[in-house]
């Protein structure tokens, strides 16, 4: 059962718009700094896993190996195979992790995500109030 909620879950991110697909293109969101979890499937080849990581080198983005294979994770995101991928939405990140189970196994990732998602949420309320100030005034 988690594991058609998870993989469904990386159905809707594909089409929200907050997924990318393959090598060259985890690359580029992953240097730009905009991957907020990258995932690798299970049977990802070792170049790939070399690649993956020299993407997010130096930076606070976490790359997660899943239990999926190329096939099923490919199946779940609207493509014959996917070795690697990356979301591109915080929220969407730790909904993702959660719906893995074994909270004790991904709990440091959790807990990373979680701040991310209170700091997102806290400059999106600060945005709200801005152009609440903007329109009527500041009180």
């Amino acid at each position: 059962m988690e594991r058609d909620k998870s993989l469904g879950l990386l159905s809707i991110s594909r089409k929200g718009g907050n997924i990318v697909l393959g090598e060259e293109q985890v690359g580029a969101v992953a240097r730009a700094g905009r991957a907020r979890l990258i995932l690798l499937a299970a049977d990802a080849g070792a170049h790939t896993y070399r690649r993956a990581k020299s993407f997010i080198a130096g930076t606070p983005q976490p790359m997660l190996q899943l239990s999926y294979d190329k096939d099923t994770l490919g199946d779940a995101l609207g493509t014959t195979v996917c070795a690697i991928a990356a979301i591109t939405d915080v929220r969407l990140a730790q909904a993702f992790v959660k719906t893995l189970g074994e909270p004790e196994k991904y709990a440091g990732l959790l807990a990373d995500l979680d701040v991310r998602v209170q700091r997102v949420e806290k400059r999106r309320a600060e945005e709200k109030k801005h152009q609440y100030n903007v329109r009527h005034g500041k009180k």
